[in-house]
């Protein structure tokens, strides 16, 4: 993407998961960098828990998971490379997911549903392991808070991670290898046809690359440079509750046919959520509507969570693109402008290894990943 010289410094816009990965990567591979990001109420990483299994997922689009294969498998490595640099609290562990069907409807799939997995785990999906079969009975010995269901697929190898803590160990992790962190107004400066700064509100960063990744806020920052990508913000609510007197490290992470899940951390946090609500644009408010359907559907599914405490909810601006993929690669019209956004409600399970490529990609490197579905000049329908 650019002609590298020694010293050429790199821009990352925007501090969530992808852009704080970027920045780790760039700065460990000797590359100076500086990190800008507004810090803007909303941030979908701080709000989010995710799930890092997309083996488990029934989203209807091919090319996701082949990437999310890709994507998933650089975990345990990545998490190993931040330990190493002093930032092991990510959060991240593999405690398994059980696969819930309520119902004599959700029932009668859940055989395809096992088959899938068990082809997608044939074909190389990590985070999957030895799927099984297991009764209503045993389902609630691992999480003793749910409720009757009428089948459950025990998922060994799904894994969860908390988007907060791996943010903070991604940014930490970039500092310590030399990054220059910054709160501030990012703005690229245009120099004939080429981005040769970036203003951070009080000084001007000469760069020879920049990499575009400011999540919900991407396309207000394409649009300064003359073009439009189809990223909007989806509003997730998703609720923390703590368990008095109760250890949930160890319970597995609840999912099923429907977009909310049940997930739980150490010591006795359980974090149930999260809403979906697409054409939010930058509304943050916490809203009855939200939450109701939020508690309505953790109660459903596990009415042992009705005497937990809350905590406190979280609201998260998803980058959701128009059609459900990520953007990944060069910004057209600019030689030294990679963007990477546009996640949605994949953003921690895609943005560690999509902040990788983005790296790569502005540093000139090659990269094996077939990003064709994820050009940023792609045409929607």
């Amino acid at each position: 993407m650019m002609n590298e010289r020694a010293g050429d410094r790199i821009v990352v816009i925007g501090g969530g998961v992808v852009g704080a990965s970027a920045a780790w990567h760039l700065a460990k591979a000797g590359h100076p960098v500086t990190l800008v990001d507004r810090h803007d109420p909303g941030h979908a990483t701080a709000a989010g828990a995710g799930i890092i299994a997309p083996g488990t997922s029934q989203r209807p689009l091919p090319a996701f998971y082949p990437f999310a294969a890709e994507a998933v498998r650089y975990y345990p490595e990545m998490i190993a490379a931040l330990a190493g640099d002093g930032a092991p609290d990510t959060g991240y562990e593999v405690v398994g997911e059980l696969f819930l069907a309520f119902g004599d409807d959700e029932l009668a799939r859940l055989d395809g549903v096992q088959r899938t997995m068990e082809e997608r785990r044939a074909q190389g999906m990590p985070n999957l392991g030895d799927v099984t079969r297991i009764s209503s009975e045993e389902a609630r010995k691992r999480f003793p808070a749910l409720g009757d269901v009428s089948g459950a697929i025990d998922v060994p190898g799904a894994a969860r991670v908390d988007g907060g803590h791996l943010r903070d160990a991604l940014v930490s992790a970039a500092k310590a290898r030399g990054a220059d962190v910054r709160t501030g107004e990012a703005t690229p400066i245009v120099v004939n046809g080429r981005v040769e700064a970036v203003s951070d509100g009080d000084e001007r960063i000469a760069c020879a690359g920049v990499v575009l990744a400011g999540g919900a806020w991407s396309d207000a920052l394409t649009e300064r440079l003359g073009t439009s990508i189809a990223v909007a913000p989806q509003r997730g609510q998703i609720a923390h509750l703590t368990m008095r007197d109760t250890d949930t490290s160890r319970w597995p992470i609840l999912g099923g046919f429907g977009d909310q899940y049940i997930l739980t951390f150490a010591p006795d946090r359980v974090v149930a959520g999260a809403t979906r609500e697409t054409g939010s644009g930058y509304d943050v408010r916490m809203t009855a509507g939200g939450l109701a359907s939020v508690f309505n559907e953790a109660l459903r599914v596990a009415p042992g969570l009705a005497t937990a405490t809350v905590h406190e909810v979280r609201i998260g601006l998803r980058p959701l693109s128009a059609d459900g993929l990520p953007f990944i690669g060069p910004l057209p019209g600019y030689d030294n402008v990679v963007v990477a956004t546009g996640h949605g409600p994949s953003g921690l399970q895609l943005g560690p290894f999509s902040g990788l490529l983005a790296a790569k990609l502005i540093t000139g490197q090659e990269v094996a990943t077939d990003l064709t579905p994820f050009a940023v000049d792609r045409t929607i329908a």
